[in-house]
């Protein structure tokens, strides 16, 4: 679970002062800031790594680090180790973070966080698939497989309302209704959010529940929906090679992941009429900029509108 995780990322930092500190401020993410378990375990291991860079420059004490420190490091994993753009942002936001709790907790005396430069970060517009491929990927599970109403209605799901792999990992069968055509999901900080589910969401999930759990439940099983061969409930890592196995025999593109199908169900909700705003919530986004990406992906919308409205199509 990630929370055992979590406690063995605190148990590999260093036991001196520098070590404790990043352990206390793993601590407050985790108990007061809200903040989801992945999150947490990447500004963990982000911090880990710089700890390293800290120590080899003889640097022990949270007040011995100064801007000039942190410029440094990340020009090392920007020259010599060649980390993306994105994985630097989201290094020297754990950093700005972790400053913060210092100069917050009395144990720095300044709080330069705010002067530090960020690197500048090209918006890569997410991986997409045409409603065609997204059919032909719901329909490469073949019926004769053992395990083929599970992963229909995972399919099924991920399309139908845009949640994550580790979302749906953590989806109990109490969190559906499928009377009424809704799941109740917790996402990223524990914000609940609710979402509609499609007819064909609705009845693979329904042929699931009815033929195939029953049979894969064991004690260990709670009341998770998606559960393996061995009863035990499926993580997000297992869903995403799933995902990957029928992606591969649909013939889609090699990049495709989980998250695939929710950028597919943000777009195509989009091309079909649907307002940003009523997006947004469906995909959880604290921020309606996050969702405004989706707008710029839909070239075929595009085109339409320009030949509309322009003067001179």
């Amino acid at each position: 679970m990630p929370s055992a995780q979590i406690q063995s990322l605190n148990e590999k930092l260093p036991s001196e002062p520098l070590g404790k500190c990043v352990r206390d401020f793993l601590n407050y993410l985790t108990v007061e800031a809200g903040l989801s378990s992945n999150t947490i375990l990447a500004y963990g291991r982000d911090l880990k790594r710089f700890l390293e860079f800290c120590q080899a420059g003889k640097i022990s004490r949270l007040k011995q680090i100064r801007p000039a420190l942190v410029q440094n490091y990340l020009q090392v994993l920007t020259e010599d180790e060649q980390k993306s753009e994105g994985s630097i942002k989201r290094c020297l936001v754990a950093i700005r973070m972790f400053l913060r709790f210092g100069k917050l907790a009395g144990r720095l005396e300044d709080d330069f966080a705010a002067v530090l430069e960020s690197p500048k970060v090209w918006q890569k517009l997410p991986t997409l698939c045409s409603k065609r491929q997204v059919v032909d990927l719901l329909n490469a599970p073949c019926p004769d497989e053992p395990f083929y109403l599970r992963d229909k209605a995972m399919l099924e799901l991920l399309y139908a309302t845009g949640i994550r792999a580790g979302e749906l990992a953590s989806l109990k069968c109490s969190d559906l209704n499928l009377d009424i055509g809704y799941l109740r999901c917790v996402g990223k900080g524990n914000r609940e959010r609710v979402i509609p589910i499609g007819k064909a969401a609705i009845a693979a999930t329904v042929a699931y529940l009815t033929e195939m759990r029953p049979g894969l439940t064991r004690p260990q099983s709670l009341d998770f929906l998606l559960l393996s061969r061995t009863g035990r409930p499926m993580g997000r890592i297992e869903i995403w090679r799933i995902i990957k196995k029928y992606a591969i025999r649909a013939g889609m593109p090699r990049n495709l992941t989980v998250h695939t199908l929710r950028h597919c169900f943000a777009t195509h909700l989009l091309a079909g009429g649907a307002d940003l705003r009523s997006v947004q919530e469906m995909l959880g986004h604290v921020s309606i900029a996050t969702t405004q990406i989706y707008t710029h992906v839909d070239q075929e919308r595009l085109r339409e509108i320009h030949r509309k409205y322009h003067p001179r199509p």
